[in-house]
């Protein structure tokens, strides 16, 4: 694929050219290299639709860099702040071993590190003349990270690979570290966008005993960093290094009983990982979405912003208790977003799913009232329905009004207020002559609101017969109306 990257005599039987080339030469290969597909970014936002000259030149640039060091075992002595970044390295045990560590990397300990030419990052394999089509993937985070200048993305990158070589990230992944961190992060779904979301619950460490458990000594604190990043690194197995593909998550931080400002050991394991996130996993994070932030935490913020960069910030999003589902639509499909939350996501829901779960949308103006009519054609069936007003404090209502004017109109849900913090409404109703179900929402605010809901019918038999009832023609079912 890239034959004539690399020309000349080879002395080493492995690498048979060692000579590498020249930017500018790198330059018209670089339609083989990297084919345009892999600059659609067609689910991801990683990789630009188009690059521009400087871009891709930085891109050649960087490729030339990681070629000739890995190659030729020759990675450059790194700048004068080295030291201070491998403050954030562990587990360290002495004085003595931070200062083995803090060696240059050209030197004896940490030039072992680069002794295999395979050299991987997140299975992907760098060498560029490899041709991995991940390679590129991965030096675009690293270039955008760094502003697309060729020099310092090489160097983060080198740092980057002798942080994982010092914190033992592979050996991380196989580490026991008992129960009970599960309710701190998980992963569950899928954005509008495919990324998968990454949920970190602050409020987990309410609990003593499991706050103990992570913050109580050094020796916690370092195994609660190591499991929070090995975590990671199996998050990142969910993600694919490949065109057109999506290759970052969505983080999502919920603060709701967080302990405060006075926990803090909380707040500096959440300080080290935030650095260690930013220096090591460049671009793997599309947005980080902190939700139910409480006021002290906007100071806390304020204090770490100061040593992050202008990239990492800009991709902080937070969210009041108040606005936490408005907020998360933005990048969550509601039947996708957990009840919790405002939205509809149950676990094992055995009423919807992805083939039934469609949302539709309306909205009630302020002073106004809305209704939402699911109509019934025939009895013998049982409608089954999500409700949710984003924003809430409005009064809701359900009834049921039969087509003979004869019969009674059955309440359902007699009128109650919803609140801002409520879940969804979940209900259901067995029909047992024509009619429609109604839904009444009033509100009494000046401002507009968006309802979201979702219906379904479910065949019910008869009482007293042993025959089952479902929408078929000539009685299809005909829809939601509003």
């Amino acid at each position: 694929m890239i034959a004539g990257v690399l020309a000349g005599k080879a002395p080493n039987p492995e690498f048979p050219a060692t000579r590498v080339m020249a930017i500018h030469e790198f330059v018209p290969l670089v339609h083989e290299i990297m084919p345009e597909k892999l600059l659609d970014g067609t689910k991801d936002d990683i990789l630009l639709p188009d690059l521009k000259p400087s871009e891709n030149r930085a891109l050649m640039e960087l490729r030339a860099k990681l070629e000739d060091a890995i190659v030729n075992n020759r990675f450059p002595k790194p700048e004068n702040d080295w030291k201070n970044a491998t403050q954030y390295v562990a587990p360290i045990q002495n004085t003595s071993e931070r200062t083995q560590l803090a060696k240059l990397p050209g030197e004896s300990k940490n030039s072992k590190i680069i002794e295999n030419k395979g050299i991987e990052l997140w299975g992907v394999p760098l060498l560029p003349s490899l041709g991995h089509e991940g390679a590129d993937i991965i030096l675009m985070k690293f270039l955008k990270a760094r502003d697309f200048k060729a020099s310092e993305a090489f160097d983060m990158l080198w740092k980057t690979l002798i942080w994982r070589k010092e914190f033992r990230i592979d050996d991380a992944l196989d580490e026991e570290y008992g129960e009970g961190l599960e309710s701190v992060a998980y992963m569950n779904g899928t954005d509008r966008k495919g990324h998968p979301i990454c949920y970190n619950s602050y409020g987990a460490f309410h609990d003593k005993v499991l706050y103990q458990k992570a913050f109580g000594s050094e020796e916690n604190c370092e195994k609660f960093m190591r499991w929070r990043f090995q975590f990671l690194e199996k998050s990142i197995k969910k993600l694919k290094f490949k065109a057109g593909e999506v290759h970052s998550m969505l983080q999502i931080t919920d603060l709701k009983n967080s302990p405060g400002p006075s926990k803090k050991e909380l707040r500096a394991a959440t300080k080290k990982a935030i650095l260690l996130l930013q220096d090591n996993y460049p671009e793997l994070v599309a947005k980080n979405v902190f939700v139910n932030v409480p006021f002290w935490y906007y100071a806390f913020n304020a204090v770490l912003s100061t040593i992050l960069t202008q990239r990492t910030t800009s991709k902080f999003i937070f969210a009041r208790p108040s606005r936490v589902m408005e907020t998360l639509l933005k990048f969550i499909a509601p039947e996708d977003i957990p009840i919790k939350y405002g939205g509809f996501k149950r676990e094992n829901d055995e009423e919807f799913s992805s083939i039934n779960g469609a949302v539709s949308k309306s909205r009630v103006k302020g002073r106004a009232t809305e209704t939402i009519q699911f109509h019934a054609p025939m009895a013998g069936f049982t409608f089954v329905w999500d409700v949710t007003v984003v924003g809430g404090e409005v009064s809701y209502k359900e009834e049921f009004i039969p087509e003979d004017e004869g019969s009674y109109i059955v309440l359902i849900q007699k009128e109650k207020k919803i609140t801002t913090f409520e879940e969804p409404i979940r209900n259901s109703f067995h029909i047992s002559e024509p009619g429609k179900v109604v839904i009444t929402i009033d509100n009494s605010t000046f401002w507009k609101k968006k309802i979201l809901y979702r219906t379904k019918s479910k065949r019910t038999v008869i009482p007293g017969s042993h025959r089952e009832l479902s929408f078929s023609d000539p009685y299809a079912f005909r829809g939601i109306e509003l």
